[in-house]
């Protein structure tokens, strides 16, 4: 009997082809030999932190693609989430929210970890993982324009990732002809939890000064969809005595939809809010001012979308869709 996990149990119960995935990385892949080619840069590959980026997101679609192909166990992916994590520390892409360096290595592993598994489970109904994803993408590339990275290779990446999403995204909005199957979340899991770290744990944007609650919340509040749906289904889980990595309908999407929402719909509300971060995101990096205020109006805001996609699954709704 085949183990049935939490990628196997999809909203739309017919079969689509799942090539997404590999789309996204023949497209990262193809933006690398392109910057390789023409960029003055010739160092690329001696760059310990470009190579850590490589193999996490290449180990990522790998685990993927076998998850596609074999259903894998779940403790075979969460050892390549692991070894994912690993791979950036050691390459030094990881998270300096502390002084503690091993407390900053803990907090990375949950990260990555956390975000390939919330990004993997976002992936059960049409376009929302795509949508986030487009968001937290063009954000980056916002706060790399504005801190004046855009001739880096992850510039170029995150140019060559947003397209192909987005190429993809036409095929994946409801009614969907295709899914980017876990070859696709696992590799946008890996790949979006190390721009996570560049470009939003770890980049100081005034003065050359990190602020830990700044860092914390703009992170927050880019991956508030991923964070607050997985952070949701597994605290009810838990809550029911059941298992946080075995399938069901009970995500905040499948509640929204049980409250009489489209697919569509669904798709436009979680979109509509991923812009909204993307928004707050630009007032965050270009202001000079971040004060008390600012962390309880932000962290209202976070407390404020949970809240409401939280109360949306407090009913007992039916596991089957209608």
């Amino acid at each position: 009997m085949r183990h049935v996990d939490e990628s196997m149990v999809r909203w739309e119960t017919k079969s689509k082809p799942a090539f997404g995935g590999i789309s996204f990385y023949i497209i990262f892949l193809l933006s690398i030999s392109i910057y390789s080619i023409f960029s003055e840069d010739k160092t690329i590959f001696h760059k310990q932190q470009f190579l850590g980026i490589l193999l996490a997101s290449s180990l990522g679609f790998i685990v993927g693609l076998a998850d596609d192909a074999y259903n894998t166990r779940p403790y075979l992916k969460f050892s390549a989430q692991l070894i994912c994590a690993l791979i950036l520390i050691f390459s030094g892409t990881y998270i300096t929210l502390f002084d503690n360096v091993y407390l900053n290595y803990a907090l990375t592993i949950l990260w990555v970890v956390g975000i390939m598994n919330s990004i993997n489970m976002l992936d059960n109904m049409d376009a929302i993982t795509s949508l986030v994803s487009v968001f937290i993408i063009i954000s980056a590339l916002f706060v790399a324009y504005f801190i004046g990275k855009v001739d880096s290779v992850n510039f170029m990446i995150l140019i060559g990732v947003l397209s192909s999403i987005l190429g993809f995204l036409f095929y994946n909005w409801h009614p969907s002809k295709i899914y980017m199957g876990d070859t696709g979340s696992q590799f946008l899991g890996a790949l979006l939890s190390a721009v996570g770290i560049t470009y939003f744990w770890n980049t100081p944007f005034n003065a050359g000064l990190l602020s830990p609650s700044k860092q914390l919340l703009l992170t927050a509040i880019i991956f508030i969809i991923p964070i607050v749906d997985t952070t949701t289904v597994v605290i009810n889980r838990l809550a029911k005595g059941k298992s946080p990595f075995v399938g069901g309908r009970d995500h905040t999407t499948h509640h929204l939809s049980y409250l009489g929402l489209s697919d569509r719909k669904v798709a436009l509300l979680l979109g509509s809010i991923a812009f909204i971060s993307f928004l707050i995101c630009i007032y965050i990096v270009t202001s000079n001012n971040w004060t008390s205020l600012s962390v309880i109006i932000f962290g209202a805001y976070f407390l404020t979308i949970f809240g409401l996609l939280y109360s949306t699954t407090l009913k007992n709704k039916p596991e089957q869709k209608s």
